[in-house]
């Protein structure tokens, strides 16, 4: 791996991981009271638009930090649509 890549993935890890709080807050609390779905759409599809990206450019640490930040984001979009339903 070269210093480039090493960078990409200390960023992919950092940048990523900002997301798990909100995850495992809202998956506890079940409260889903300021999350915005739209945000939370353009977001994911953006995501998905760098993932393909990383891969037509063959980037490994930008193709695991959108595979993991769009699964993470995915979450957040289920329970958003799941709690906001059952209130």
């Amino acid at each position: 791996m070269n210093k480039i890549e090493l960078i990409g993935f200390i960023a992919a890890i950092l940048t990523t991981s900002g997301f798990v709080p909100q995850v495992y807050k809202t998956i506890k609390t079940k409260s889903v009271e300021g999350v915005s779905l739209t945000m939370y759409f353009v977001l994911f599809t953006g995501i998905v638009c760098w993932f393909f990206y990383g891969i037509l450019i063959n980037s490994l640490s930008i193709i695991a930090a959108n595979l993991a930040s769009g699964l993470l984001v995915f979450i957040l979009i289920v329970l958003r649509i799941m709690y906001k339903k059952s209130k």
